[in-house]
């Protein structure tokens, strides 16, 4: 019989076990920062991996802690939060059974694909060995034998094998750590556990075993790019830079500030790049795009020449290519991928954005680049017209109305202190938080806006509280009533892990985000507010608002909960909030049809291209005039 590894030390493991040993030695090192790269797992365990996984855990995960999730697609928003929070230098890996458990956590690996997380995904899979026949939880498919559930996570993983021998884990599991950890292939990583093989011993060589440290390297832009990039700046007369998360993964945020004041460039953010200005600067013009500020809005239009830093340009974030409206535009794009830097036929610095702001800093300051002083002005007179006008109107209570959303964005800016998170994921919030929040002086903005991912916002937090010890201040969660109901229950999982967050719950009775869209596109209401079906009609949008106690739904949990419906009132439960050590839910009756100040910036949403109704077909012919602004940019 055929015996591998025949001159080398082994030791005689399940594939289970040997994974599991294996997890705990490897390392990330970041500028010198060396750092565990699976700190912890998290599982539901099912048929299809109890005896497999669960067994290896218990024996040999002895520096592997376990966290016990109530849903498949939570363990990966953790994951998601925890490695975001950490730079993407830490992550956790994540197990489930085969069939429901494993399909459960496909929507958690798509929002960590979109946003370029890397998160180590363990679903278990078919009997390898098939003796089985056709088994409990896995599809049937008609002429491909080896097809299974998991064969959906192909798609969202930036890694995917199936493991059908033991031995393969030997090349699949360093695979794995390859991509999680380098910094253009970031993403989700899957390996497929046949429930079968978990179980199946081999002689594992023991150098499987050393500790591995993967190191991520910042890649050098190249010095012609550096040239041409600062030969298009010296010409320039409205310059403006777009900042992306890859602004925070490059831990580039003081080279982003001495490069818009040296050169006196105005800063919008994007969702996943706010906070990239770390303080209040006069060229901070706040969240750019769609949801962005007017501010935003207006000198991205104007711009000349646009620095894309560290973003993969989704379309909030261009408009749906309408943003940009100068006639000679040009783009400048620092990325450490190809595939993005090349988008909107930019001028591609393919690299990290430390080093090439960095580069960009000294060579226009060798040839002379100064700041546009009447820009630079102009910038700081619009950044005030626009302070003033959150204050006195955006921020305002409004005669016969409910506290609204921007109200209490407002009063968090004022109370939220440096070393506290916000983590919010859909509906009205993000867009809200993206132009109002004020992401600076230490305050942390933690925005999921790459998939929009209803449910990611608790768990998410766990992974950020998990990622931040306590003395890191605050963990709050801002989330509406229709988002909460998705995934409530992961607050089980704070409290049964005494993990302190303070959710701040917008009861609004509904998904207000997407009937605000329905009733400019559609012109009616259908669906989308939580109201008792109307007996007389038969319709369920005219009846009245289903009355929920949400606070009374966090109580049975286990935390502290208040209800409040005034600025005064949420400032006293913010207060009281901070000083609980147990989780704690405020929830803020707000106005349900508010909405914040037009960034100026179209989105792409399709109308009825035939209707015989009269007001959608108005509705559409209006939305329709925003594509006059869509460009072909090259």
């Amino acid at each position: 019989m055929f015996q591998p590894f025949g001159r080398q030390e082994t030791v005689r493991l399940t594939m289970g076990q040997a994974l599991i040993k294996f997890l705990q030695m490897q390392y990330t090192e970041y500028d010198g920062e060396i750092r565990r790269f699976i700190p912890a797992i998290w599982g539901i365990f099912g048929h299809g991996n109890v005896s497999g996984l669960s067994q290896a855990l218990w024996e040999y995960g002895a520096e592997l802690p376990y966290y016990q999730p109530t849903n498949e697609q939570s363990m990966a928003h953790a994951a998601s939060g925890f490695a975001r929070t950490r730079l993407r230098t830490q992550t956790f890996a994540c197990t489930t059974s085969i069939g429901p458990g494993a399909t459960n956590m496909v929507t958690g690996a798509a929002t960590a694909h979109i946003n370029r997380l890397p998160v180590l995904l363990l679903p278990s899979d078919y009997y390898a060995t098939r003796f089985q026949g056709q088994v409990l939880q896995d599809i049937e498919h008609p002429i491909s034998l080896d097809m299974s559930v998991t064969d959906c996570f192909r798609v969202v993983s930036q890694f995917f094998d199936r493991i059908t021998r033991p031995e393969q884990i030997l090349y699949a599991a360093p695979e794995a750590m390859r991509v999680m950890a380098d910094p253009v292939d970031a993403g989700p990583a899957t390996i497929a556990l046949p429930q079968d093989i978990q179980s199946v011993a081999f002689d594992c060589p023991t150098n499987f075993f050393r500790k591995k440290i993967w190191r991520i390297e910042r890649r050098q832009p190249d010095a012609r790019r550096i040239e041409e990039a600062v030969a298009l700046l010296k010409e320039s007369e409205n310059p403006y830079i777009l900042a992306g998360g890859g602004v925070h993964y490059a831990k580039a945020w003081a080279e982003l500030r001495e490069f818009s004041d040296r050169f006196g460039i105005p800063v919008g953010e994007t969702h996943s790049g706010r906070g990239a200005l770390r303080d209040e600067s006069p060229l901070l013009i706040g969240g750019s795009g769609h949801t962005g500020t007017p501010l935003s809005g207006k000198y991205a239009a104007d711009a000349d020449l646009v620095f894309l830093i560290g973003t993969r340009l989704a379309d909030f974030a261009t408009g749906s290519y309408s943003a940009w409206q100068h006639p000679e535009v040009k783009f400048v794009s620092i990325n450490v991928s190809g595939a993005h830097a090349h988008k909107l036929g930019a001028l591609p610095i393919v690299a990290d954005a430390r080093e090439s702001l960095r580069a960009l800093i000294a060579a226009g300051g060798q040839a002379g680049i100064k700041p546009n002083a009447g820009y630079v002005e102009s910038i700081a007179v619009d950044r005030q017209n626009w302070l003033r006008q959150k204050r006195d109107s955006v921020y305002a209570q409004y005669p016969n109305e409910r506290m609204s959303q921007a109200q209490v964005i407002g009063a968090l800016n004022d109370f939220m202190d440096a070393g506290d998170t916000l983590v919010c994921a859909a509906g009205t919030a993000p867009g809200d938080l993206h132009q109002l929040f004020e992401a600076t002086a230490g305050r942390v903005l933690h925005l999921e806006f790459g998939n929009s991912c209803m449910g990611y916002d608790i768990p998410g937090a766990i992974g950020v509280r998990l990622a931040r010890p306590d003395d890191d201040g605050e963990v709050y969660v801002f989330l509406g009533d229709g988002n909460y109901l998705l995934h409530p229950m992961e607050l089980k999982t704070a409290v049964q892990e005494g993990l302190k967050l303070t959710v701040i719950l917008l009861q609004n009775d509904g998904f207000q985000s997407i009937h605000g869209h329905q009733k400019v596109l559609v012109g009616h209401s259908l669906g989308n507010e939580f109201r008792v079906r109307n007996q007389e009609t038969g319709k369920l949008d005219d009846g009245d608002f289903v009355e929920i106690d949400y606070a009374k739904n966090a109580e049975s949990i286990g935390l502290r909960a208040w209800n409040v419906s005034d600025e005064d009132q949420l400032k006293t439960a913010l207060e009281e909030a901070r000083e609980e050590k147990r989780s704690c839910m405020i929830v803020a009756q707000i106005e349900r049809y508010s909405r914040l100040p037009r960034s100026g910036i179209w989105w792409d949403v399709f109308g009825a291209e035939v209707t015989d109704d009269d007001d959608t077909k108005a509705l559409v012919d209006e939305r329709e005039e925003g594509r006059q602004g869509q460009r072909f940019y090259w």
